[in-house]
């Protein structure tokens, strides 16, 4: 049976809200990629140079750890991967889960949640943490306010494998 999984990232509650969307349009499981450390509001502060996301945005080696993992994604024929964009890219805890997992011969997707950044060189960076033979799709940026309506628009052009 080939099987859909949206993994995705959320600091601010936007991006859970659109995976949510995506998962119900794709009759797909859905798993939250959650830092062993909550980011706190202080965290999130891109104003300040200190914070800890400007501090680990500005290091590209920087892997945040992960509250839990996903046990595996060999069931798995799709990933709808969904983030944030934070400094014109996704965040690093992104990667981390991405190196934490086979995705060789699955299929790659990728959403992200932005007011007005787009993907960028983001799908180039993160194809260079999984397999060579990771199939990749393009992307969609949706704005935090993306309707069910629009979102299941986007889900339809994709071709999720139902289980």
């Amino acid at each position: 049976m080939a099987k859909t999984l949206v993994a995705y990232f959320s600091a601010g509650g936007a991006t859970k809200r659109v995976a949510e969307a995506v998962a119900k349009a794709a009759g797909a499981d859905i798993f939250e990629i959650k830092p062993r450390e909550p980011y706190t509001a202080a965290d999130l502060d891109w104003h300040d140079k200190q914070s800890r996301s400007s501090l680990e945005m500005g290091d590209p080696t920087s892997r945040p750890a992960l509250d839990h993992d996903l046990a595996s994604v060999a069931d798995y024929e799709m990933v709808i991967l969904g983030f944030p964009i934070w400094w014109y890219t996704a965040p690093h805890i992104v990667e981390t889960f991405l190196e934490g997992h086979d995705f060789a011969g699955k299929t790659m997707v990728v959403f992200c949640t932005s007011g007005s950044s787009g993907l960028g060189d983001t799908i180039p960076t993160l194809q260079r943490c999984v397999s060579f033979d990771t199939r990749w799709r393009p992307g969609m940026r949706f704005a935090a306010n993306a309707s069910d309506a629009e979102v299941a628009q986007w889900v339809e052009t994709l071709g999720v494998p139902r289980g």
